[in-house]
């Protein structure tokens, strides 16, 4: 197939400075809702670092997964809470470049990889490889490889690494090879194996660790992975020896930190934990922060933004309000509840997970209803975000707030919460609710393009936060607490710091002073641009990491 997308190309020539050839690796991208192919923080990233890529004129490339289901589409059942759909997905602006690698998978030997390029000019991103199993000539099992991100089983999630990691630097291998590989996560991390067998060099092999939870540490029994053909070749039992960790295990984090010249973290936080996280082990890369930023271009308001450039509060109040109702038509449409967008408005969206305390507010009951039921100082509030489909916890969580919200007009749970959702949500809310326990937040890039588009973060003093928080001036800030203590204690606290926040300052500053109220937004965006958008970060990357 005559595609010049077949080789190593872009639309533009390089800027010097960022000549190098880069293969970014990653799970998931969050570029466009048209493309639902991710499912929270890690893709929204991904895909901002992607179009600051283009917009750049970087010699960078993204390699992703082509997933059929994508992640899972939310419904809601009859009784309003939460029901997982899996529908195909069909993509017709991606294009077959015609190159077609084979991965060794278990028992079979030739799983056949198709990659397919999203040219720059669809979305203004750097070319991008997709990658699918889903090929005439595999067996049934191999086509369902690259048929949900992040697949429940652990054999079939085993298979997705293989196929990200060695058919992605199979793919890279293909179209001329790259400087520089950047794995996101462990998830690729068979690529670094294959790699290195091929010659390649430990100062050519970068990584970012995105995360200091559990779960997105990945770690599998060493020996069958080994069986599986993780490693892209059969390692012999010594060999095997020396990549083992507690006791028989392979931990991904830990094998791509031994592996990679340099590696990172996304926020000066979460670098200093990720280094407590792992400093036992031999070997392992020092880890510097670069902090995540996200694509201003795509998720400011332009209206807002000039607003903003000047200083037009009479622009911005109009605009906002205009906002606001975009939103709340969403509300409406959704839950049949018309909100004000005279009132304050609370929105807490992300990804559902049990350390982001989603029902953080709902701790006290009787100060939550005094909250809600104040006619002085009137609120409305809505949730919005995704659980794990898998993660009963959170899906209980996300349930247990829908079931609250249906006797109260002024609380919401939305669904859908994609890309075109989460701009919506950013644009249309005047507080952020950003309330992880501390040290558990990575970055957290949301209350980034909340900023943007002048809703003020409370939050609690995590990820990205330290480095942008002037409390009572751009932000509310939760005080800070022992984070060893006890989870149950850690939320009594918190809780209780956040209605004290939202009852005698935030909510009074907005209705008693309104002047003040607008001096900490416009000061919240001079606060994140330009210091949080991610051309500062895809700068940072290619100065510090590649």
């Amino acid at each position: 197939m005559n595609n010049k997308y077949s080789t190593w190309c872009h639309p533009y020539k390089p800027t010097a400075k960022y000549n190098k050839k880069v293969a970014y690796l990653s799970m998931e991208f969050g570029i466009d809702q048209s493309f639902n192919i991710y499912s929270g923080g890690l893709g929204f990233l991904a895909g901002s670092h992607m179009r600051s890529g283009f917009e750049l004129k970087q010699n960078m490339i993204g390699i992703g997964m082509l997933w059929k289901y994508g992640y899972y589409d939310q419904a809601r059942n009859d009784d309003q809470t939460l029901r997982t759909e899996f529908n195909e997905k069909y993509f017709d602006f991606l294009e077959d470049t015609g190159i077609e690698v084979e991965v060794k998978l278990h028992d079979n030997p030739h799983v056949k990889v198709r990659a397919y390029v999203l040219k720059p000019e669809i979305f203004g991103t750097v070319p991008m490889y997709f990658l699918s199993t889903d090929v005439d000539g595999n067996d049934h099992l191999s086509r369902t490889i690259t048929n949900h991100l992040y697949d429940a089983n652990e054999v079939t999630r085993v298979s997705q690494s293989i196929v990200l990691g060695i058919g992605g630097a199979k793919v890279v291998e293909t179209l001329g090879g790259a400087d520089t590989y950047h794995l996101n996560e462990g998830h690729a991390l068979p690529a670094f194996y294959y790699l290195r067998d091929q010659g390649i060099k430990k100062k050519q092999l970068v990584f970012t660790t995105h995360t200091p939870e559990k779960a997105g540490n990945e770690e599998r029994e060493a020996r069958h992975l080994n069986r599986c053909g993780f490693f892209g070749r059969s390692l012999s039992e010594d060999e095997l020896q020396k990549e083992m960790v507690n006791g028989g295990m392979i931990n991904y984090t830990i094998s791509a930190l031994r592996m990679a010249r340099k590696a990172n973290g996304v926020s000066k936080l979460h670098a200093k934990v990720a280094n407590d996280m792992w400093k036992e082990y031999d070997g392992v890369s020092k880890i510097i922060p670069i902090t995540n930023a996200q694509n201003q271009k795509f998720w400011q308001d332009a209206s807002i933004k000039k607003a903003w450039s000047n200083k037009n509060v009479k622009a911005y109040k109009s605009r906002k309000t205009r906002l606001k109702n975009q939103l709340f038509e969403e509300v409406y449409q959704q839950t049949g509840k018309k909100f004000d967008p005279k009132v304050l408005t609370f929105v807490w969206a992300r990804r559902f997970a049990g350390y982001k305390r989603a029902d953080l507010l709902l701790h006290d009951l009787e100060r939550f209803k005094r909250l809600i039921s104040n006619e002085k100082y009137p609120v409305q509030i809505i949730w919005a975000g995704k659980p794990y489909p898998y993660d009963f916890y959170a899906i209980d969580v996300f349930n247990h707030l829908v079931n609250h919200s249906k006797t109260e007009a002024n609380l919401a749970v939305l669904i859908g919460y994609e890309m075109d959702l989460s701009k919506r949500l950013k644009c249309g809310s005047d507080v952020w609710l950003n309330t992880p326990r501390i040290t558990r937040e990575a970055s957290g890039t949301s209350g980034m393009t909340a900023a943007m588009n002048g809703s003020v973060n409370v939050s609690t003093n995590d990820g990205w936060i330290p480095e942008f928080e002037k409390d009572g001036k751009n932000s509310f800030i939760l005080p800070a607490l022992d984070h060893n203590l006890p989870v149950w204690d850690q939320d009594k606290i918190d809780a209780d710091n956040l209605y004290e926040i939202l009852e005698n300052k935030v909510i009074p500053t907005y209705y008693d002073t309104p002047k003040k109220w607008q001096e900490i937004v416009f000061k919240g965006i001079d606060g994140v641009i330009p210091e949080f958008t991610s051309h500062r970060m895809a700068d940072d990357y290619y100065r510090k990491l590649f």
